[in-house]
């Protein structure tokens, strides 16, 4: 049976492409909310929407570089002029190219922060008027951020230095925002994944046998867990703040 937790809602989830953003948005729409899909593959988007279309969810798709601040904005305000509102905002887009530092590509670096931590800043501005809005005029009195991080945002490793510094980052501004906007009804959740079946480990070459080689064979987590934990921080009630998950798989240490 569905459950309509989140009916009357709308929710953004950048990176529905693929993976943990694709998941959320199955999962959060059918929870009952609408959800707008951003990404940068076009296809990608259309395709989920027409999935999602056929089970009777409402979706808009939105091309997007996030890492470019206009384009976020317009992303926010396409999904606020579209679906009227804003009350749930999930960060899921990112990208990881480890490697030894004194052979990455300066390039690959300023992706991992483009993406990572810039495309994060600028739709988490943008939206916020908004979910302040909604959290004021909702039902549910409640409006919510909840933004992915990693593991990598706890521990340091080599040749993750970049990757790193990025998800501390993202981990870190989390709870700043979180300790900003808890009185005014905009629940900041962060979520920390370890290893999990995506497209994180095919962005370079080696990635998936580097992670291996550092922290052996494990059973990786599956998109549908990060998004029933997402799903899990947004349809509690008010009174109720999940302030930060960390998932690793069983036999991950």
């Amino acid at each position: 049976m569905t459950n309509e937790k989140l009916g009357g809602t709308v929710a953004l989830i950048s990176g529905a492409s693929s993976g943990m953003g694709r998941a959320t948005a199955q999962r959060l729409a059918n929870e009952g909310a609408r959800v707008a899909l951003v990404a940068r593959r076009t296809d990608k988007l259309e395709q989920l929407a027409s999935e999602l279309q056929a089970q009777g969810h409402d979706a808009l798709v939105i091309a997007a570089d996030l890492t470019n601040r206009n384009a976020a904005a317009d992303a926010v305000e396409q999904t606020v002029s579209e679906f009227g509102r804003l009350d749930t905002l999930i960060n899921a887009a990112g990208v990881m190219l480890n490697g030894a530092s004194e052979v990455s590509p300066l390039e690959e670096w300023d992706r991992m922060v483009d993406i990572n931590l810039r495309g994060l800043m600028y739709v988490t501005k943008a939206a916020l008027p908004h979910l302040l809005a909604a959290a004021n005029d909702s039902p549910r009195s409640v409006a919510d951020v909840v933004n992915i991080s990693s593991v990598a945002g706890r521990f340091a490793a080599p040749t993750v230095a970049i990757y790193n510094a990025t998800k501390f980052a993202v981990t870190g501004a989390t709870e700043a925002w979180r300790l900003e906007f808890t009185k005014r009804n905009v629940r900041f959740s962060v979520i920390e994944p370890g290893r999990t079946q995506t497209e994180l480990f095919d962005q370079k070459a080696n990635s998936g046998a580097d992670f291996t080689a550092a922290f052996g064979d494990v059973e990786q987590l599956h998109a549908e867990d990060i998004a029933d934990a997402i799903a899990y921080i947004v349809t509690n009630p008010r009174r109720v703040a999940i302030n930060e998950i960390v998932i690793r798989p069983t036999n991950q240490p």
